[in-house]
């Protein structure tokens, strides 16, 4: 199971937080002005979150975040993490200890979906787009060989977990790197569809050697994210591409926050996801009566094209619009819901395994008993007597013929001898 967005550019720190695997961080860089960090959250103007905010900032609505676990004691995750689960078999009961192949992503997805600032100056840290939504920490132990459960079977559980502990979005920045994906997939998501949760899940990275989407973003019914340069063109170096994706949002040069505190930039769809999935709950809590369906609807429809055709399988159904999708007037959805997607994908591609008639339950059969054989007839003599077919067919019958044959003969004889004799005695 390979992660969207692992690798890291340059980054930016507030510390001396050391960041193992992620890319380079500078750490002996000069002290930073208190906002230095939030100037450089682009995407929060750029795409409509402040103005959004006006509307909404996400209260009331709970993201899960499938991932390598969300170190909530970094400053700008304190109160954002409500609960949480580990299923790896490796890592803390609240999901809060990072486990797992780079294992900083959870903390990073989570930052970037619903930070809340470190209160520090009134403007210091990461802010994350929905930032009064709560947060579900769900650790997965990604490429880690010590889990005694799959990655997949991680995840499967994971998503249930989710659902069960009230959920509204799930947030999934990672990837299989294969178009398909195992069965129990199937009822792990559909138990999250009819339980009316919007699936939000990265495209994969083209630099991570992911050329074309991969699931759960293959998965119908799932809310599937690119990403975009600063320029809003696409990420050709951090995003995959594919028929399947929804929209599009930033993957480049994004701040996020890293266990044990610190701030680094980062590319890769792994940070599209988490932005769309806090413009996901902006709309839920604008909106609380709206089904899934209906959420997923005003994010794709408020979507900007921004000059390009679309849909494409490069930019989805456009650019994501904060502003627009938690304000705009948009029509009811006319298409399929998440359920009926997935559930008429199940019915196509699976049903040669749902036909096959199941093995017979020996402990359910009614035993038989034996019955003896009878007891073969005796000879009966009269029978050697008595015609059978076949010397019906083969003596019986052509005697009686010659015998029939042999009568006429004789009655012509007689009748011509007697008929010479009249003859004769004519004077």
């Amino acid at each position: 199971m390979r992660r969207p967005g692992r690798r890291l550019g340059a980054a930016l720190t507030l510390g001396l937080a050391a960041v193992l695997g992620l890319g380079t961080v500078v750490v002996d860089a000069p002290p930073a002005r208190a906002d230095q960090v939030r100037d450089l959250q682009y995407w929060l103007n750029d795409y409509g979150f402040n103005q959004a905010w006006k509307t909404t900032k996400g209260k009331g609505v709970t993201v899960a975040v499938i991932d390598t676990g969300v170190d909530a004691s970094v400053p700008e995750l304190k109160g954002v993490v409500t609960g949480g689960t580990d299923v790896s078999g490796i890592g803390s009961s609240n999901g809060q200890t990072p486990v797992g192949e780079g294992s900083e992503h959870g903390t990073l997805v989570a930052s970037l979906l619903a930070g809340r600032g470190t209160g520090v100056a009134g403007g210091d840290g990461v802010i994350g787009v929905a930032p009064e939504a709560s947060i579900l920490a769900v650790s997965v132990a990604f490429g880690s060989t010590s889990s005694p459960v799959s990655n997949d079977d991680q995840i499967a559980q994971g998503i249930r977990w989710a659902v069960d502990h009230g959920a509204n979005v799930i947030n999934m920045s990672l990837t299989r790197n294969t178009l398909d994906w195992p069965e129990s997939w199937d009822e792990a998501f559909l138990y999250a569809f009819e339980h009316d949760v919007v699936v939000v899940a990265a495209a994969g990275n083209r630099g991570s050697g992911t050329t074309e989407v991969g699931a759960p973003a293959t998965i119908p019914g799932v809310l599937t994210v690119a990403g975009v340069d600063r320029n809003k063109k696409a990420s050709f170096d951090a995003s995959s591409q594919g028929i399947t994706i929804s929209v599009a949002a930033p993957s480049e040069k994004l701040v996020g926050v890293v266990p044990g505190g610190g701030h680094v930039q980062w590319d890769g769809t792994s940070a599209a996801a988490p932005i769309v999935s806090g413009l996901v709950a902006l709309v839920r809590a604008a909106y609380p009566k709206l089904d899934a369906a209906g959420v997923m609807n005003r994010v794709i429809a408020t979507a900007n094209a921004n000059g390009h055709d679309v849909p494409s399988p490069i930019y989805g159904n456009g650019l994501i619009n904060a502003a627009s999708a938690v304000t705009a007037k948009v029509a009811d959805s006319t298409t399929e819901t998440p359920t009926e997607l997935l559930k008429a994908w199940i019915h196509l591609h699976r049903r040669v395994n749902t036909v096959t008639e199941p093995e017979p339950d020996p402990s359910l059969e009614t035993p038989i008993p034996a019955i003896a054989d009878p007891v073969p007839p005796g000879p009966d003599l009269s029978a050697a007597w008595l015609p059978t077919p076949l010397s019906m067919t083969y003596i019986t019958v052509p005697l009686a013929v010659l015998a029939g044959f042999g009568i006429l003969v004789m009655l012509f004889a007689i009748g011509a001898a007697r008929h010479f004799k009249r003859i004769r005695r004519k004077p």
